[in-house]
């Protein structure tokens, strides 16, 4: 029998951290995982992964010192499967309310900040159900209501609800905790430290990757 390559995934590395422990969920999960601070590369890959962690302006501005940006919008124009977590979903989107930077735009829509309202804590922090909203290859094999840890304090707000994959409700508000569109998806929590179910959403990943290859 035939054993097929492993699927090759890139980690941008960005300066906005995050990376080490999804290379091992994905690695885990049978992936070739490189982690790349340059974009020479990218084309090479099977799919790229956006992390992050911190604010909008740092990391946009950090996107563009390393020339990263203008090859993402290219590799995900040719249709390369893209996974982002936690701000990785937010700088997918025209701007934030955070910043005054442009974001990649590759989603229509903004990034807002969740609005005070008594007794609601900011950044929403700590482990959270999930709604889908809409089937994507990340939720096979899990249940609705599957838990996911977040730490954010700002959320995508895509214009057109057809992004939504899943929400969140923190006080009384719902809001975005993962897009899915074609090859791209994104999530606002961090799968990487959402324990088994989390590792099932990488391994969904590469799975989606892998069966995309064969169907080539």
């Amino acid at each position: 029998m035939t054993v097929s390559p492993p699927v090759r995934i890139a980690i941008l590395d960005y300066d906005a951290g995050n990376l080490h422990s999804a290379a091992r969920g994905l690695r885990a999960a049978g992936a070739s995982v490189d982690i790349l601070a340059t974009p020479a590369d990218l084309h090479r890959y099977d799919a790229l992964v956006l992390p992050g962690d911190g604010a909008f302006d740092p990391a946009m501005l950090h996107l563009e010192k390393q020339g990263f940006v203008d090859p993402l919008r290219a590799a995900l124009h040719r249709g390369q499967p893209l996974l982002g977590i936690c701000l990785g979903l937010q700088l997918l989107f025209e701007g934030s309310e955070e910043g005054s930077r442009p974001g990649l735009g590759v989603i229509p829509g903004l990034v807002k900040r969740f609005r005070p309202e008594p007794g609601l804590t900011i950044p929403h922090m700590g482990w959270n159900q999930l709604h889908w909203t809409q089937p994507t290859p990340l939720w096979q094999g899990l249940a609705p209501g599957t838990w996911a840890y977040f730490v954010h304090a700002y959320y995508g707000d895509p214009r057109d609800p057809a992004w939504i994959a899943a929400t969140v409700t923190h006080g009384s508000q719902t809001v975005t905790a993962a897009i899915a569109q074609g090859g791209i998806m994104a999530t606002q929590f961090h799968p990487e430290k959402s324990g088994s179910q989390g590792l099932k959403m990488l391994d969904n990943f590469v799975s989606f990757v892998r069966h995309r290859l064969v169907g080539q």
